[in-house]
Formats: C-alpha cells, structure tokens, sequence
C-alpha cells in the first residue's frame, strides 16, 4: 500500500485537505444540456497518521443505489481525526443515471465499459477519464460497489481478481457470505485498476432501485473490516467475522427453457446440489411443467424475481463452491451475526 508523511497535505481536483479533516469535493465533469454544471462530488476523509489511499465508490451504474446508502452510512461512523491514510468515499459515480433511475447515461454507453476513458471523447469517456485520473490515480485499493440488474437479487458477494493473495486476504476479512475469484472484463473499472497496479474488491449486493438491510448490513460491516484490516481504522467493536465465506472461481447462470410462469423453488443463499430442482416453468394454464436442474453443486448467488419469463431468461445465477459441506450455514451465520450487536451501533464514530 502507498504510505504517505502525516503531516503532508492531501491534494485532489486543485483542493487541499490538511490531515485529520474531512471535506467535501465537487469535481466538475461536464455541462448540462439546459447549462447547468454536472459534477463528481467526492467526500475524502485525510487521517492524522500515516497510511494507505484507497477510495469506495457506488453507482457507477445509475440505477445500482445500495452502495450509496452503504457508504452514506459508513461515512457516518468515521472520524478523520482519528485515522491513518485517506480514503476517498464517491456515493455516486454516474450521476446522470441515478438522477434518471438508469443504469446508463445519456449517450446511452455503460460507464463501466467506457475505463479508461479520454479528456475529449464521448460523455461516457469523459467521466471515465475524470474518475481514472482524479480518483484511481491516488489510490492503492478501491472497493467498488454494485447489484443486480433490475428485477434481479444478488447475494452479497466479493469478486477479486485470481492470484493476488493479499487481496483474497481482504476479501475473505470483508465478510460477505461468498468470495468469487472472477474474470476481469475490458473497459471495466477493475480491468483499468489492475493495469494501474490499484487492487480492486468489488461487491455485488441486493438488486437495482432498492434497499435491502442485509445487503446493506453486509457492506458496512465488510468495508469498516478492511479498513480495520488495513489499519485505517482502530476498533474492536466490529468482534469477530461470522462464519468464512464460501469460496468459488467458477459461476452459472441457468435459463428458461421455455416461455412462461416460473416458480422459483431456490433463491439466493440456497445450497443445492446437482441434480437438485431449482425451478419449474410451466404455461400460463399450469401445464406443460419443465424442471430447471442444478448443475453442480453449489450455493445460489443470484436470482430473478420477475416470474413471467420468456425462454433464455435468466433464472438463477450458481457458484460452484471449493468446500460444500458447510455452505448450508454460512448465510444464516453470517445474517445472525449482522444482526447481532457486533455491528457498531448507528451513531458510533470511531
């Protein structure tokens, strides 16, 4: 990790934060068609003691909001004149598709697919470059946060790229009930990060245009264990992780045979095994029932809740685990812990 003198001030978009101070950044992206100014607002938190950089940022698709009230409420509980490093919080990083509850912005391009972007390219490329320069370009470790597409639940989950133990480290410390050692896509933020030398976690969480407290409960939790983990953050109030999460490099998604009504017999956080029944679709009289089969072993990571399907939609979304026997506990140990007291109370600020 990047370690910085203590008493150095932190510099972002031409604004200085002196150490151990909190300020609020506005980082300006474009104009808007009727002429107002779009901007990247930034909150960073520059500690008094020595540390690494990292930032944590949501919404890079508009309508992926549970990683904005994750780090609203993270941010709540943190004081900078009592922690080392810095860390760059950004709640909403496509601002044009969470104004518009779109996954997209405007010119109709995925953000993140658009990494690492260009000063003079499309609106897409423009934030792109904005974010890669004034944010990743500090940094040492990010954690990005995402959800299922609309009309889909993710369980939450942490994928990392394969090879880095340090990394899996910090996944595993997270807490979420599933690590995934995941393939990196091209254009993606975690493509642009890994060529930078910035290690990425990226959680998967809840689905789109909603809240969920688990989901929530997770990310706050995971995020201050890595910052603990990390020594950003001292406290002993977060105890100990519930159970390890489940372990996976290979997932599926299994489809619709046909048209029709499905009935979800296996929602995420379910363990199956193969040849299990995870769903049946049958025609909209009832009849013609078709059985969707688990093809591995595995535990459900994420599920559709749109029951009207066509053939080829997606129905479950399974990870194949490395250790399958105690899958069935993990969830339910990880939600009790949650919901327990070792989450810090709602107003504690450490």
């Amino acid at each position: 990790m990047t370690i910085r003198n203590k008493h150095d001030l932190f510099e972002i978009a031409g604004t200085t934060v002196p150490p151990g101070k909190a300020a609020d950044i506005a980082i300006p992206v474009s104009d808007l068609s009727a002429g107002m100014q779009a901007n990247l607002e930034v909150r960073v938190f520059h500690g008094k003691r020595t540390g690494p950089t990292i930032f944590v940022s949501a919404a890079i698709h508009g309508d992926e909001i549970i990683g904005t009230e994750i780090i609203r409420r993270v941010m709540k509980k943190l004081n900078a004149s009592r922690m080392a490093g810095t860390v760059i919080f950004v709640p909403v990083v496509n601002m044009f598709g969470f104004i518009t509850h779109s996954r997209y912005l405007p010119d109709r391009r995925d953000l993140n697919r658009s990494f690492p972007g260009a000063e003079k390219g499309s609106l897409a490329s423009q934030l792109a470059h904005i974010f890669s320069t004034e944010i990743i370009g500090h940094c040492s470790l990010g954690i990005d946060i995402h959800s299922a597409a609309l009309h889909r639940y993710n369980l939450p989950q942490i994928r990392i790229a394969s090879g880095n133990a340090e990394l899996k480290d910090l996944a595993i410390e997270f807490g979420a009930p599933v690590v995934i050692e995941a393939e990196l896509r091209p254009g993606s933020l975690r493509a642009l990060a890994r060529e930078a030398g910035v290690d990425m976690l990226l959680m998967e969480a809840g689905e789109a245009l909603r809240f969920d407290e688990f989901s929530v409960l997770t990310g706050v939790n995971g995020i201050l264990r890595v910052l603990r983990k990390l020594d950003i953050i001292q406290t002993k109030r977060l105890g100990k992780r519930g159970a390890p999460p489940a372990q996976a490099t290979k997932t599926a998604w299994l489809r619709s045979t046909k048209g029709g009504i499905c009935r979800l017999m296996a929602p995420s956080g379910t363990k199956v095994h193969k040849g299990d029944v995870v769903a049946i679709v049958s025609d909209i009289f009832g009849e013609g029932e078709e059985a969707i089969i688990a093809p591995d072993d595995g535990i459900v990571i994420g599920h559709s809740n749109l029951p009207v399907v066509n053939q080829g939609d997606a129905l479950l979304h399974i990870a194949q685990v490395r250790v399958f026997d105690t899958v069935g506990e993990r969830v339910e140990k990880i939600e009790d812990a949650l919901y327990s007291d070792q989450l810090l109370d709602e107003d504690e600020v450490i």
